[in-house]
């Protein structure tokens, strides 16, 4: 079955940002070039991972000798964006990611494929499906320069700790509605 690839090679446009309340947020990584626009959901834990390790790939990069490649050690202020997500519309659920670095372009490179079902029951409607694109698989490759990764990178875990508080005594999340910490009595 064909995949269909969702590439932006320097994309105008690319952040994290969330739709709800804190608690009952959905993620998205949303990127746009021109008119293109996709929008991908996210869970928050692969967020905060992406941000981390896109900043551990850059720090790494500034150690090489004479820092080739211009990484910044900050985000450039020319590239934060705090803007709101432009209007959603899910293209998938994130299952795998991959990230990685190009040093042809010095761009770092975000792959991201849904969730799959396990397709044991593969059979003749599959060729149905298949034939009206209902079974078409897709994936996201976005491929951004070190300062817009190192923006990205910020805005994202600013989102990721924008939501509930945590409780200072058993350090789970504080909802809106209140929270019941329970210590043992001394």
């Amino acid at each position: 079955m064909p995949t269909r690839v969702h590439e932006f090679s320097w994309p105008d446009r690319v952040v994290v940002g969330t739709i709800g309340i804190p608690g009952a947020r959905t993620f998205y990584l949303q990127v746009r070039a021109g008119t293109e626009l996709v929008s991908i959901a996210l869970e928050k834990q692969q967020s905060a991972l992406l941000a981390e390790k896109i900043d551990e790939i850059l720090d790494q990069l500034i150690t090489v000798e004479r820092n080739p490649f211009s990484i910044p050690t900050g985000t450039p202020i020319e590239l934060v964006d705090n803007d709101p997500l432009e209007a959603v519309q899910e293209q998938f659920r994130t299952g795998a990611m991959s990230l990685g670095w190009d040093p042809t372009t010095a761009q770092i490179v975000i792959e991201a494929h849904p969730i799959t079902d396990d397709d044991s029951d593969a059979d003749e409607n599959d060729e149905t499906l298949h034939e009206d694109g209902a079974n078409e698989r897709e994936m996201l490759r976005v491929r951004m320069p070190v300062g817009t990764a190192r923006a990205f990178a910020k805005r994202t875990r600013e989102i990721v700790g924008a939501g509930r508080p945590m409780c200072p005594l058993c350090g789970y999340p504080v909802d809106a509605d209140g929270h019941i910490c329970t210590l043992p009595e001394v």
